[in-house]
C-alpha cells in the first residue's frame, strides 16, 4: 500500500515567534546535563537562593495540606493573605494598600503576564530601561506589544534618565517598566526619579521582587508611594527563598482590579490554597530569616566582588540590592554567550551571559552570589585556571 503523505505541522501562533530563549535557563539546563554525566558545576548563573524557606512557612504549608486546604480559593487570593500583604506594605513603605486591590498569583511572572495582557493591544508600546530582566520584552511581545528600550549606564550607577524616557514616548506608550532593586545590576532608583517617571502620564509597572535584599542602608523608592497609576508586583521567591512555592501578587489601581480578577478567574482560577498559607506565615514570621539572608548576602557580595576584580573583571561599585554582580568581561571575549558557554564547559562554572539582559549588556557577565562561600571560592579558583588563556586568545 502507498504510504500516507506526512501531515504538514500547523504553523505556530505568531505571538510565540517573538519569544527569545531565556539564556540563564539555557546555561542552567546545559549545566544539569553535565551534572548527569558526573561533572561538578558551581551554579552562579541562576538567581535562586540557597537558603531554606522560613520554617514557619513550610510548617504552615504542611499543616494546610493535612487539614484539607486543597481546594480553590477566591480568585484574588485568601482574604487573610491579602490582608497580610497590605500590612507588610504599611510596615515597609508606610503605604496604605487596600486588600481589595491585591491579586495573589502563582508567582510574579503570571502577574506580569496578566498586567501586560490587560494594557496592551497589538502595536502598543512599553518602555523598558536596559539592561533588563530577560523576560520583560518577551511578556510585552507575547501580548502583541512593542518593547522600547532606554539604555542606562554603569557610569551613572544605572540611573534611569527621565528625559530619555520622555523622548521615547509616543501615542502608543501604555506603560513604563521599572524594577527595584534591578536585575541584573542591583541598581536602586531615587525617589525623585520614580516620582518623575510616574508623572509622565502612563502607568508604572514596578517589579519589586528583590526588595528586602538591600545593603549598606539602602532603601527602595517603592511605586506604592507614587502620585499616579502604578502596578506593584512582588512575591515570595527571592526575599523568603521560596522560589518553588510559586507565589506572588500584584497591587493594581482601582480601575484595573476588577478586569484583572476576571482574567485570573478565566486563565488561572486561583493560586494554590495551601501555598497561600505558607505566604501568610512567611509574612508574619519570616523577618528574622530575611535579615539573616541579607547579612550573609552582603558578605558573599564582597567576597565575590574582590575575587572577580582580582581575576580582571570590571566592576562598577557594589550593587545596592538583589544578589548579582554584573561585571565587564570584554577582556576575555566580546561575545558574552560564547564566553559563558566556554566557562561552563571548561571551568564548570555557570554564569549568565550579559546579552540575556539586552544588547546593552553585551560584553558582560552576571554572577549570582546567592550561593555558599565555598561555592564562590571554588568557582573563583576554577575561573582562575581558565581565564588567562582566554585573555591571551582574545588579545591575539
Amino acid at each position: 500500500m502507498p504510504k500516507e503523505p506526512k501531515a504538514t505541522p500547523p504553523p505556530f501562533a505568531a505571538r510565540t515567534e517573538g519569544l527569545e530563549p531565556f539564556l540563564a535557563m539555557e546555561v542552567m539546563e546545559r549545566a544539569f546535563a553535565l551534572e548527569r554525566d558526573g561533572v561538578e558545576v558551581d551554579h552562579l548563573e541562576i538567581g535562586e537562593p540557597d537558603f531554606p524557606p522560613p520554617r514557619q512557612a513550610v510548617e504552615a504549608c504542611e499543616r494546610a495540606l493535612c487539614e484539607g486546604q486543597t481546594h480553590y480559593s477566591d480568585s484574588r487570593g485568601l482574604v487573610e493573605l491579602r490582608e497580610a500583604i497590605a500590612r507588610d506594605a504599611a510596615d515597609r513603605f508606610a503605604a496604605s494598600v487596600d486588600p481589595g486591590s491585591i491579586l495573589v498569583t502563582s508567582g510574579t511572572s503570571p502577574a506580569m503576564l496578566l498586567v501586560c495582557s490587560l494594557l496592551l493591544d497589538p502595536g502598543d508600546e512599553v518602555i523598558i530601561p536596559t539592561p533588563h530582566y530577560p523576560c520583560y520584552p518577551n511578556f510585552v511581545r507575547y501580548c502583541g506589544g512593542v518593547p522600547v528600550l532606554v539604555e542606562t549606564s554603569p557610569q551613572d550607577a544605572w540611573a534611569i534618565d527621565v528625559d530619555a524616557v520622555r523622548a521615547r514616548m509616543t501615542g502608543r506608550t501604555r506603560a513604563i517598566m521599572i524594577s527595584a532593586p534591578a536585575n541584573p545590576t542591583g541598581a536602586i532608583q531615587s525617589r525623585e526619579t520614580v516620582d518623575a517617571l510616574a508623572a509622565l502620564g502612563v502607568p508604572l509597572l514596578s517589579d519589586e521582587i528583590y526588595d528586602g535584599l538591600v545593603y549598606d542602608g539602602a532603601q527602595i523608592a517603592s511605586a506604592h508611594n507614587v502620585d499616579g497609576d502604578a502596578f506593584v508586583l512582588d512575591g515570595f521567591s527571592k526575599r523568603y527563598a521560596m522560589t518553588g512555592f510559586r507565589l506572588g501578587w500584584v497591587v493594581a489601581p482601582e480601575w484595573a482590579k476588577r478586569r484583572l480578577q476576571i482574567m485570573q478567574q478565566n486563565l488561572f482560577i486561583s493560586a494554590s490554597r495551601f501555598v497561600q498559607h505558607a505566604g501568610i506565615a512567611a509574612l508574619e514570621h519570616g523577618a528574622d530569616d530575611v535579615a539573616r539572608m541579607r547579612e550573609e548576602y552582603g558578605t558573599r557580595r564582597d567576597r565575590l566582588a574582590a575575587g572577580l576584580e582580582a581575576l580582571g573583571f570590571e566592576l562598577y561599585g557594589r550593587p545596592k540590592g538583589a544578589f548579582y554582580l554584573f561585571a565587564g568581561a570584554q577582556r576575555f571575549g566580546a561575545d558574552s554567550l560564547a564566553l559563558a558557554n566556554t566557562l561552563l564547559e571548561r571551568a564548570h562554572v555557570g554564569v549568565c551571559p550579559g546579552v540575556d539582559f539586552g544588547q546593552a549588556g553585551e560584553g558582560m557577565l552576571r554572577f549570582c552570589y546567592a550561593v555558599s562561600e565555598a561555592s564562590i571560592d571554588r568557582a573563583l579558583e576554577r575561573l582562575e585556571a581558565v581565564l588567562p588563556e582566554l585573555e591571551v586568545r582574545n588579545s591575539a
